[in-house]
């Protein structure tokens, strides 16, 4: 069963392999690993804002001996000009699609096409943070295969937008994939009984990958709603189907807002706001999945009106 699914996962991204390992977490720190050892050059160039520097402590470099050069500016994605622009020579470039923590954003096509066709004048790997590829498939209107292609390896995840219980994988070239493998042993990631990961995300793949353009529609519909109540969303309008929703003003007040809508409509707008860097100004993230279709857009209006209200 598993050698079925990875094979299957392999087939859907184009890739001659994969792996299923139990984290994404793992998986990314595996194959900057080996892209650094192939390419002779332990610096990793990626965004200030990526999930391995906001989220995993900096475990690529405490556990993995690698570098980070971070590219570009907190707020928006690096481009061709700030690859040029580095000051060291890296060895392999991150790119997560989409950049979740400026709020879900993609680059065009040709921008995505212009940063790997630099690494590749340049000889530097690539390796696609793809948490949220299901998610950005529709924006760019052509097949997972074609999309992972520009990308010597690519992670994706099955418990976030495919809702599975745990679990990642890992693609490539076969010879990477196998070296993956050695590494996932050395972090004690093989585990014994891996089949409940790996049935839950094969459930979620076949329920709702092909339901992620639905869910990108309504959240154009969703954003659309929000700012005509007169609140802001980034980015606008979105290109998955996530985006992040910002309030002016005291944030006791909206959570205190949000508790009453949650009694009152038995539905929780965010689980908590976080703060940004205008005083006053807070933010949350809002994702758009099935439950989403299950709420009208008055619904929706009424209860973002109130909260900006």
């Amino acid at each position: 069963m598993l050698e079925a699914f990875e094979e299957q996962i392999a087939v859907l991204l184009g890739k001659e392999a994969a792996v299923f390992m139990p984290s994404g977490t793992m998986a990314q720190q595996i194959a900057l690993r080996i892209h650094a050892e192939d390419s002779v050059n332990d610096r990793v160039a990626l965004h200030p804002q990526s999930h391995l520097v906001v989220a995993e402590e900096d475990a690529y470099q405490q556990l993995s001996g690698l570098r980070g050069i971070q590219l570009g500016e907190r707020n928006r994605l690096f481009a061709l000009d700030d690859l040029r622009a580095a000051r060291e020579p890296f060895g392999s470039i991150l790119i997560e699609l989409p950049e979740r923590n400026i709020g879900g954003a993609l680059r065009s096509w040709e921008e995505l096409h212009q940063l790997c066709a630099w690494a590749r004048d340049h000889c530097v790997r690539l390796h696609m943070d793809g948490a949220r590829l299901w998610e950005s498939q529709p924006f760019y209107g052509r097949s997972h295969a074609d999309i992972s292609a520009l990308f010597d390896s690519v992670y994706v995840s099955f418990y976030k937008g495919l809702d599975a219980i745990a679990g990642a994988a890992l693609a490539g070239e076969k010879a990477f994939v196998e070296r993956a493998r050695l590494w996932q042993h050395r972090h004690g990631g093989r585990m014994v009984q891996l089949f409940p990961f790996v049935i839950s995300a094969r459930d979620g793949l076949k329920r709702y990958l092909k339901r992620m353009p639905d869910y990108v529609r309504r959240a154009r519909e969703i954003a659309r709603i929000i700012r005509d109540v007169g609140l802001t969303v980034t980015p606008d309008p979105p290109p998955t189907n996530m985006m992040h929703v910002y309030l002016r003003g005291d944030a006791k007040i909206f959570d205190a807002t949000m508790v009453e809508l949650a009694r009152d409509r038995k539905i929780r707008l965010f689980n908590s706001l976080r703060a940004t860097d205008t005083p006053s100004v807070h933010m949350f993230e809002l994702n758009v999945a099935e439950a989403a279709f299950a709420i009208s857009n008055q619904e929706i209006e009424e209860m973002f009106s109130r909260l900006a209200g």
